[in-house]
């Protein structure tokens, strides 16, 4: 059964609209992620659902329809209520889970029109055209908030440490790599055996693990490579099997590959009992990149290890690091520093001639 099949099971409001379920069908086709395809099918549906709600026919909606539902999005509660840590919108969703919400409802209308069901895309910021690859470019229909990244203090870092110590070494060993190396979750949960090279202590992060579908080697610390060869002991007496590196020792799923959700739950677990809320499994990729800004790396080398195509994602961490403003303002500051002495030992100088 191909996914998208599963996902129009999954949510039947895709079926109800034949478009809406080839659009998906090409999408998964094309060989894009699983999670890419769940997370389009889960944007449209909602679009959808309020298409049906307010007897809406999606294919000829217009800016007024989507403006409705961007309304709707823009005061709708957050399904995780007090426990959201930033809320954007001043409701509930954040202003970059409603730029999510809105790309695939975009995506959905540049098929239509390539199928020849519309003259234009009520989402688009620019007029389509048909073999261009963007048209004139206008505003887009919600403020786009660029944030930088979050990081934890010193103090905060320091709490977690101390909560992570008690930790089991897989997951000690996961939270090194993921800092180390600057891990994406999925690129860390999806590591095999054979992905670790101890001789030369790198890691080969394999193309289709990583958000952008680069494959990249990187390499990771001695004191992380002490604490990965305890658990390769550690991981003989779960599984001698060559295969995911990291695996579950829970009774149901022992030996199994740990999923994506289980490493969730251990960070979600560490962020509670350390009081530092805001950490997630990114929170390591964020604090490695920043800190590799500080101390001098150049942006496109920072970069290739982070895995960015380009280095627009990577210039956040050298903002975030205030390096360049640090460099900038010292050497300000240094030569307002040689002029001011010069002026005053030129004003004694004058002084004592006198």
């Amino acid at each position: 059964m191909s996914g998208a099949k599963l996902l129009t099971e999954k949510w039947p409001v895709l079926g109800r609209h034949k478009q809406a379920a080839v659009w998906l069908q090409i999408w998964a086709d094309l060989g894009r992620a699983p999670r890419t395809i769940d997370a389009y099918a889960r944007g449209l549906t909602e679009y959808l659902q309020l298409c049906e709600r307010d007897d809406i026919d999606p294919v000829t909606a217009n800016r007024a329809h989507i403006a409705i539902y961007v309304r709707e999005l823009t005061s709708r509660p957050h399904r995780r209520g007090a426990n959201v840590v930033a809320i954007d919108s001043g409701s509930g969703l954040s202003n970059a889970t409603i730029q999510q919400r809105l790309v695939p409802v975009r995506l959905f209308y540049d098929f239509l029109i390539e199928e020849g069901l519309r003259a234009s895309n009520p989402v688009g910021r620019g007029r389509y055209t048909p073999g261009r690859r963007a048209g004139v470019q206008q505003r887009g229909l919600v403020p786009r908030l660029t944030k930088l990244p979050w990081i934890p203090s010193e103090q905060q870092w320091l709490r977690i440490l101390e909560v992570a110590r008690s930790e089991p070494v897989r997951n000690r060993v996961m939270l090194a790599l993921a800092y180390d190396a600057a891990l994406r979750r999925e690129e860390l949960c999806s590591l095999r055996t054979d992905d670790v090279d101890p001789a030369h202590r790198t890691l080969r992060i394999r193309a289709e693990t990583t958000k952008n579908r680069l494959e990249r080697v990187v390499p990771y610390s001695a004191s992380t490579g002490v604490l990965l060869s305890q658990y390769l002991t550690h991981r003989a007496q779960v599984s001698r099997a060559r295969g995911p590196l990291f695996l579950s020792e829970s009774r149901r799923n022992h030996g199994q590959p740990l999923s994506l959700w289980t490493w969730s739950k251990v960070v979600r677990r560490i962020a509670l009992a350390s009081g530092v809320e805001r950490l997630s499994t990114h929170t390591t990729r964020h604090l490695c990149l920043t800190d590799l800004a500080r101390i001098g790396w150049e942006v496109h080398t920072i970069a290739a290890f982070a895995g960015h195509r380009h280095t627009d994602s990577t210039l956040q961490y050298i903002h975030l690091s205030g390096r360049e403003l640090a460099d900038k303002l010292a050497r300000g500051m240094e030569h307002i520093h040689a002029w001011r002495i010069q002026a005053l030992t030129s004003i004694d100088g004058t002084e004592t001639d006198r």
